[in-house]
């Protein structure tokens, strides 16, 4: 416990939106504690793409922080020495269907820079990714991708170094109450609170988590061998289109989504659709699939592994190479929502993102929840 233990804000939780919140209240110039039970991040911030997602997100606001988030990982980025491995987004189309989503897409106002590749700038720009049956592909240019396992700390690390932010870890929170929160290290006070437990539905304010209807949503996710050559951008395969709500609340998606109940019922009934990224060795992280339950079982199921694969190869034209590690991993989950944010007491604020894009949004909505608190902003 720091010697002086009263701050400006305490955050509960070092996952990607806890940082978020510290950071933005660090611009304000306010103290800062984030309080976490574990030693370093291992939940879902760092089990992960890295892939920052703008294309595809919620039409509205959750696009907008999207937009917003991505450009303050650039300006961090930067300044942390976090590395950015590639940037963009390709998102592969096989079917006519698809072709018509894009298209509705690109009318839209979340389509301003994007623009959509035919079968014959495909196979001329990026004949490595070409499938024999590829009709087109969605171009974004908007979307990061940084290797989380390495960003989260050294986001942490800066946050130190550059904001005079205060890190308690092994600590675990047994309460929170208004300018209080009670540790099995002391008692840390602070005129406002942020509590952002990731997945965690039961340690605090569980009664009102539980009013959202949040449950956890379990991923599977692979690392494959240097394919020999290096991505242009992050790939998504057209399963995507049915699953991004800025893409699946269109009216053209419904065909789509008619078709693809047709042709790949598995990989629908088990929330798979594809995303590949690169890492800076050359290697591809490759996911994911989605199955929902309070408790999710902690195993990965080679099935569902060899729905992604099939898909990675469909999409990209070429076998997979060796898979070199295979990971689980678990988010807040909300049927009719992608953000929580409530006020469980005075000065106190629950935050959880529950559509797996917390990295795509994360450092908006800490401003959000910052300048709630504070009644100030540092936009």
């Amino acid at each position: 416990m720091p010697t002086d233990s009263s701050f400006d804000l305490a955050v509960v939780g070092a996952g990607i939106i806890g940082l978020s919140c510290a950071l933005a209240a660090a611009r304000l110039g306010k103290r800062v504690v984030v309080i976490d039970r574990d030693a370093q991040a291992n939940g879902a911030s760092v089990r992960n793409f890295g892939f920052i997602t703008v294309s595809g997100q919620e039409r509205g606001a959750m696009w907008r922080r999207a937009m917003r988030s991505r450009d303050v990982w650039a300006e961090v980025a930067a300044d942390a020495s976090i590395p950015i491995h590639h940037q963009g987004l390709l998102l592969m189309a096989r079917r006519p269907e698809s072709v018509a989503v894009m298209d509705a897409f690109l009318q839209t106002e979340m389509g301003e820079g994007c623009r959509l590749l035919d079968a014959d700038e495909l196979r001329r720009d990026h004949a490595a990714l070409t499938a024999p049956d590829a009709l087109a592909a969605l171009w974004s240019p908007h979307e990061l991708r940084v290797e989380s396992r390495e960003a989260i700390p050294a986001l942490a690390a800066w946050l130190t170094a550059r904001h005079g932010v205060t890190f308690l870890r092994e600590t675990a929170v047994l309460g929170v109450e208004t300018s209080k929160v009670v540790t099995t290290q002391g008692v840390v006070e602070a005129e406002a609170v942020a509590v952002c437990p990731g997945d965690d539905l039961f340690s605090l304010f569980p009664d009102r988590i539980a009013d959202y209807g949040v449950t956890r949503c379990k991923l599977q996710m692979l690392r494959l061998a240097d394919p020999g050559f290096k991505l242009p951008a992050g790939v998504m395969s057209d399963l995507g289109l049915a699953r991004y709500a800025g893409y699946a609340a269109l009216p053209e998606a419904e065909a789509l989504r008619t078709r693809l109940k047709a042709e790949q019922p598995d990989h629908l009934a088990n929330g798979v659709h594809l995303i590949v990224v690169q890492s800076a060795d050359g290697s591809l992280v490759v996911g994911d699939s989605h199955h929902y339950a309070t408790t999710p079982d902690p195993f990965a199921h080679e099935a569902v592994d060899q729905l992604i694969l099939d898909e990675f190869e469909a999409a990209l034209g070429f076998a997979p190479p060796p898979v070199l590690e295979r990971w689980t991993g678990t988010y807040a989950s909300a049927a009719d929502r992608t953000v929580v944010i409530d006020t469980p007491a005075p000065g106190v604020r629950l935050v959880m993102v529950t559509t797996g894009a917390g990295a795509s949004t994360g450092f908006a909505i800490g401003e959000d929840v910052v300048a709630d608190l504070f009644g100030e902003t540092n936009r």
